[in-house]
């Protein structure tokens, strides 16, 4: 079992492309921890701003009735993926990981593979 700062520091090493991670409370919308890569992104800021996408798709699946849990959500951007991943063990109710990726040097099947793994060592 891995902690915050392990888990996003591990997640910047083994993620080819990684640029940047967070683990963010979507109740309030923040960062719980981050590491910064060359991306120079505010991590801060897009924990929150991701925070607003969580609760949106929450509250959309619970209008169209579905009982389904969200593995991941993807932004794709011209340069940039940016994975947004609900924890599902009973100790990370209400957090997601986020991880922005250069689009140029990530994989991104790998990388959703990768940071599942990465999730599932995570203890909070």
């Amino acid at each position: 079992m891995a902690d915050v700062d392990t888990t996003l520091r591990l997640a910047m090493t083994t993620v080819e492309g990684a640029i940047g991670a967070a683990l963010v409370d979507y109740g309030s919308g923040m960062a719980l921890g981050t590491v910064d890569g060359p991306g120079g992104l505010d991590l801060t800021v897009a924990a929150a701003g991701n925070t607003d996408v969580v609760r949106a798709k929450m509250r959309t699946m619970e209008m169209l009735g579905l009982n389904d849990g969200i593995e991941d959500i993807l932004i794709t951007l011209s340069s940039q993926y940016h994975m947004i991943r609900p924890l599902t063990g009973r100790s990370g109710k209400g957090l997601f990981i986020y991880l922005a990726l250069d689009k140029r040097r990530a994989n991104l099947a790998m990388a959703r593979h990768q940071l599942a793994r990465i999730e599932a060592d995570l203890e909070v």
